[in-house]
């Protein structure tokens, strides 16, 4: 089954709102079945929704809105599908007498605006919303079915749990499965010079998807098919991704809701160890991803943000002549960082990092980019240089994958570790 979303309100279109919305609906729909082939916003304007659902799609089923049905007078979207549908509105007194007891709960009363939320078009069926005060419409139309909701985030999951994806689960007789794969430290090109001939040889009805960002790229297998046939789609799905994990080698580590801070904690919980970090150019966001995992009190130690050459001298011990000698961007000063607080925190592993964020501060020796990360762990410390490119966000994003990574491997190592 194939459904579109319609998002609705100038505020989505100038940037003052992010809709959510679209990719939560995204993601609960494909689990039942049903794909969302197109995303529309426009602007609070009767024209431009009337023009939207001129211009659906012909192997369209569902259409979803979203927006426009507050109670101020640019929310629209009642009388534009009262309008579109045809019919009259009418009044409801169970949905004004929940709005009453809502309002009641807040120590208020309901005003004329909030009234006219219980009137809805007598062509549809009103969809209880338990969460807030206006209700949600359904239509039906030579067999495509529309569903009016809320742009409020919190009342349109409500209403979508509460009526869409059942109603969608029964309906469909669609079956797609996701898998995605977690890589870092390769480019996309590379990956897709290494899966071609895995990409070539895979059946119609599985794509492969490369979803890169800074640092990383998720690999995405589709399988789409019946719903009859879910026992053999999950065997092949299987097959495919054990292909892909082969064929990525190091670069893979981990699928679908995995990330590097959790899977480190894991493995220093089931050891009994734990991590402490040196950081200056990526200015505590390794400390921040690794904290970020609930329990992680039981294995981070703490950090050290030792942006200038004082605190990495006063708080870390890096000999202050080789900060002169060699520069705070170097591999003896990120090994003495990281040496320093696995020293003075007490901790089995300590990461470091010390580079040029930019956008100013390089040098033809050193250009902006240039970040050398340290590892010092039970059997000693190595550090590596790297170049992560010149926007400043994205060298901090690529530093802390780079070193959580770097750690996960060495952590997973059977035998002989740092």
């Amino acid at each position: 089954m194939n459904a579109e979303i319609i998002a609705i309100g100038t505020e989505l279109l100038i940037g003052q709102t992010v809709d959510t919305n679209a990719a939560w609906m995204g993601q609960e729909l494909n689990k039942v079945g049903v794909e969302v082939v197109r995303a529309t916003r426009v602007k609070d304007s009767p024209e431009d929704m009337v023009r939207s659902l001129d211009q659906l799609w012909p192997e369209t089923k569902l259409v979803l809105l979203t927006g426009g049905l507050g109670p101020t007078h640019d929310d629209m979207t009642k009388n534009v599908l009262l309008s579109y549908f045809g019919g009259e509105l009418i009044f409801i007194q169970e949905i004004y007498t929940h709005i009453e007891q809502l309002f009641q709960s807040m120590g208020r009363v309901p005003s004329l605006l909030n009234r006219a939320q219980a009137f809805v078009p007598s062509t549809c069926e009103a969809l209880f919303n338990a969460k807030g005060t206006a209700p949600g419409m359904r239509w039906e139309r030579e067999g495509v079915v529309f569903i009016a909701m809320p742009g409020v985030p919190y009342e349109m999951k409500h209403l979508m749990e509460t009526y869409v994806l059942p109603w969608a689960d029964e309906n469909s007789q669609d079956l797609i499965l996701h898998h995605t794969l977690h890589t870092q430290g390769v480019p996309e090109s590379q990956l897709a010079e290494i899966l071609s001939s895995f990409e070539y040889e895979l059946p119609f009805h599985v794509s492969l998807a490369y979803l890169p960002s800074p640092g990383k790229v998720k690999l995405r297998l589709t399988w789409r098919g019946k719903k009859t046939d879910s026992m053999l789609a999950e065997r092949e799905l299987q097959v495919l991704v054990s292909d892909v994990r082969r064929a990525a080698e190091s670069a893979y580590y981990g699928d679908n809701e995995d990330s590097l801070e959790k899977m480190i904690g894991e493995i220093l919980t089931q050891r009994g160890q734990t991590l402490s970090t040196a950081e200056s150019c990526s200015g505590g966001s390794i400390a921040a991803a690794v904290t970020s995992v609930s329990g992680s009190s039981q294995y981070f130690t703490g950090g050290v943000v030792a942006y200038s050459n004082e605190v990495k001298v006063s708080q870390l011990g890096v000999d202050p002549m080789d900060v002169l000698s060699q520069g705070a961007v170097s591999e003896v000063v990120v090994k003495q960082m990281a040496e320093g607080v696995k020293k003075r925190l007490c901790s089995d592993w300590a990461l470091a990092t010390s580079g040029v964020a930019g956008p100013s501060g390089g040098s033809d020796e050193k250009p902006v980019g240039t970040v050398w990360i340290a590892l010092s762990g039970p059997m000693g410390t190595t550090a590596e240089k790297f170049a992560m490119g010149t926007d400043r966000g994205r060298i901090v994003q690529k530093t802390v994958l780079t070193a959580l990574n770097w750690l996960r491997r060495e952590l997973e190592k059977d035998s002989n570790p740092l």
